[in-house]
Order: structure tokens, then C-alpha cells, then sequence
């Protein structure tokens, strides 16, 4: 799959999973919704309930800001797998016009973000490299 394709499957793609490390280099996993812009993905932290806002991605990618993030396809008939894998380095958005354009990306994406827009914070993962694999 060349990187065109893989670029096209991403931003059709409704959920990814984040990979980030914590300080003791054991790994943790989340899906997020996201937006794929050039060479940056943004996601924001939503309003879905969670059990604490000091969440551990967050604190992950404050202590180590290299990340992975998956794209992925799977059904039944197996000729119609792939994934996506893009590698980066996350921040946490700080300038207030960088987080307004990537909320507004995002609300656009999501009806659900259009209900009820995240409360952040914002997330920029500047893409270093794109591996992808593709059955057919």
C-alpha cells in the first residue's frame, strides 16, 4: 500500500488507537477520535465520561512524547484487512489559534463533537513516518 492509499484510509477512518509509554516504560492504549491534517493528527480529550481528568495519556506524553497511533480495518472476510501506523511526537496544544482551528476540524468530523464540543485539552502529533499493510 503506498502512502497515498494509506493517507486516504486514515482520514476515512472514524476511531484510532493511541499508543503512548509511561515514565516506567510500560505501554498504554486508548482509542480516540481524530483529525488528519498535512503531516499532524489532532484529537481532543472529550467529554465522554472519565474516572479522573489527570488522565494518564496526558501525563505520558508530557514525560515521553514519542507515540504511536493505529488505524485499523478488520472484518470477516480477511482479503479486506489493513492498518495504518503513524509514528510522531505529541504535545499539548498551547496557542489558543491552533486549538480553535483543530476543535473546529474535529467538530466537523463528528456530529457527536457538534452536540457537545470537547472541553480539551487539544493533542498535535507531528507525524514522522507512516507504515501501513494492506491484504488486497
Amino acid at each position: 500500500m503506498d502512502s497515498t492509499e494509506m493517507r486516504r484510509r486514515a482520514q476515512a477512518a472514524r476511531v484510532a488507537r493511541l499508543a503512548t509509554v509511561d515514565a516506567g516504560g510500560r505501554p498504554h492504549i486508548v482509542p480516540i477520535c481524530f483529525v488528519l491534517v498535512d503531516e499532524t493528527l489532532y484529537f481532543a480529550i472529550d467529554a465522554k465520561p472519565k474516572s479522573t481528568t489527570n488522565l494518564k495519556r496526558l501525563r505520558n506524553i508530557a514525560g515521553k512524547p514519542n507515540v504511536s497511533i493505529l488505524i485499523d480495518h478488520y472484518e470477516n472476510d480477511w482479503s479486506r484487512l489493513w492498518w495504518v501506523r503513524l509514528d510522531g511526537s505529541a504535545r499539548i496544544v498551547t496557542a489558543d489559534v491552533e486549538i480553535e482551528r483543530a476543535m473546529d476540524l474535529l467538530v466537523q468530523r463528528y456530529a457527536q463533537y457538534r452536540a457537545t464540543r470537547p472541553p480539551g485539552p487539544v493533542v498535535a502529533v507531528e507525524i514522522d513516518s507512516m507504515s501501513g499493510w494492506s491484504a488486497a
